[in-house]
């Protein structure tokens, strides 16, 4: 088969191959395509005008824009071409600022040492030529290299001198920036008030110039509440993010602000909001992989597409060049189709792993906290049982005492009735006392104190159901007939007679709403 139509097959059965979750993407992406044609428009233009410098300069900025697309090898060639022009013009300002790109391109690879080799030349010739704004941005870039390398006392040292130089230039974007990174210093210092300072200063930058990273700097700000343990701040400052991630349609921003939202309801052990927060971020997370795919794949086809057409140009002169340009494109896409399937299959097992231990957890915790309330619930049932145990028991032994007072004073008074003078007196004023004694309330005050452990709402609720009113005596009687007691023992605690109960249940029953045809007692007992 012809290799230019082989690569269209292998770059319809990569995307085929992410599955379902591509249905909802754009096919194109028409707006970075048009920038893309007008960027090698211009480069034909420069090339054929014969202009170093104009040509440099698009290679710079085709450089930025398949940086900002996430194909770091394709950018570095460019950069790499607008390098050695700039070296052919000796024009430093040009040199300054492509080793800048460089150095990033590299920070965001991870490749510190050649990071750091681009961006210390870059110091170097900027100083030296007093290009402060490039000097700013490469101080700026090496502290944020140096960080990534945990070596903060650096990272603070070239921080600190790119601020001085953006403020020098009042340059607020730049100001905003250098503040976010010496906070993220501090933050992984875990010095959190001073990480917050320079977020909050960060974050009035950005809000003067109406700069998207305010988003990232609002997510930071929670993170340092959240971190100090004082979560409802840190969701306020998160869910501001999240609405600003929301109206720029960030992606990324948006995934980090549910992921850290999900952290903060953890925290305060609102597990179903985490959950729901960590599924958001995941599927947030899910969309913005397959859509940067996308994307990179609709540039790689954009860029075939043009290389394509270049080489059907040249094919009247060079078709053997065509060709092997051709074959080469078609192992590209060979290996772009390969990268693609081994990512998205990489990332797929990761999810369902990760799925599974998730589900595992919450299983776990379920079961913990299922555990935890049969465990509660039996100590609460238990200590009913031992406290109604206890009323009970209570007011059998305060029956068993007034029997006992009353008896003794029946015996008394008995005794007082014979014919011995001497001691007539004596026993009357006793059995006054032992009658005076059946008067106190400091029982009767201990037993409500345990009826009301027992029974919170119980004479709160008979008050109310009551339109009439109850007196002392008809509260004790309710009290007494919720504990279920027959009316001999009520009589017994009351001390009165078991028929004089009787007309005192009676009397009851007529105050409360109670249907003739149900009992007293089980109305006591529902209440």
């Amino acid at each position: 088969m012809n290799s230019t139509k082989l690569l269209p097959i292998l770059v319809f059965f990569t995307a085929l191959s992410f599955g379902q979750n591509l249905a909802d993407l754009p096919v194109s992406n028409t707006s970075k395509d048009s920038l893309f044609y007008a960027y090698k428009n211009q480069l034909k233009e420069a090339k054929e005008n014969k202009s170093i410098q104009k040509t440099c300069e698009i290679y710079i900025q085709l450089g930025n824009f398949f940086k900002q697309s996430g194909i770091f090898p394709e950018a570095i060639k460019q950069l790499n071409e607008a390098a050695s022009l700039a070296k052919e013009l000796k024009n430093d300002s040009l040199q300054v600022a492509v080793e800048n790109q460089l150095g990033e391109i590299q920070l965001l690879l991870k490749n510190y040492d050649k990071a750091q080799n681009y961006l210390s030349k870059s110091i170097q010739t900027a100083t030296t030529s007093h290009f402060q704004k490039l000097e700013a941005i490469a101080y700026e870039l090496l502290g944020t290299t140096y960080e990534k390398q945990s070596n903060y006392l650096l990272a603070l040292e070239h921080q600190e001198k790119s601020l001085a130089l953006f403020e020098a230039l009042a340059d607020h974007e730049g100001i905003a920036i250098v503040n976010e990174n010496i906070g993220s210093i501090y933050e992984d210092l875990e010095q959190y008030e001073k990480a917050r300072g320079y977020f909050m200063k960060s974050y009035a930058y950005f809000v003067q110039i109406d700069h998207k990273g305010s988003m990232n700097v609002l997510n930071n700000i929670g993170d340092t509440f959240r971190k100090t343990g004082d979560y409802e701040t840190g969701i306020y400052y998160t869910e501001k993010a999240k609405e600003l991630a929301k109206q720029y349609k960030d992606g990324h921003q948006l995934e980090s602000a549910y992921r850290d939202l999900a952290k903060n309801y953890v925290f305060q052990n609102d597990y179903k909001k985490a959950y729901e927060y960590l599924q958001k971020s995941n599927k947030v997370k899910e969309r913005e992989f397959y859509s940067q795919n996308f994307d990179q794949m609709n540039v790689l086809q954009t860029v075939y597409d043009t290389k394509v057409k270049e080489d059907q140009i040249l094919s009247l002169t060079q078709q053997n060049q065509i060709n092997k340009a051709r074959q080469n494109l078609m192992w590209f896409a060979i290996l772009v189709l390969i990268l693609g399937g081994t990512t998205f299959y990489f990332l797929l097992n990761k999810k369902r792993k990760a799925n599974i231990q998730l589900q595992e957890y919450e299983q776990r915790m379920m079961r913990a906290e299922l555990k935890q309330k049969e465990i509660e619930e039996k100590n609460l049932q238990n200590e009913i049982h031992l406290k109604t145990a206890s009323l009970s028991k209570y007011s059998l032994n305060l029956a068993q005492k007034n029997k006992l007072i009353t008896d003794v004073a029946a015996m008394l008074t008995k005794i007082s009735g014979r014919s011995k003078v001497d001691i007539h007196a004596k026993l009357k004023s006793l059995a006054k006392e032992l009658e005076d004694s059946l008067q106190h309330d400091d029982e009767w005050e201990e037993f409500m104190h345990f009826f009301e452990d027992i029974h919170p709402d119980f004479i709160k609720n008979i008050s109310k159901a009551s339109e009439q009113g109850l007196t002392s005596t008809e509260l004790r009687l309710a009290m007494l007939l919720r504990l279920n007691l027959s009316s001999k023992e009520i009589a017994s605690v009351l001390r009165v007679t078991p028929d004089s109960v009787r007309v005192a249940r009676y009397r009851l029953r007529k105050k409360l709403p109670i249907d003739h045809k149900q009992e007293l007692v089980n109305f006591m007992l529902d209440m």
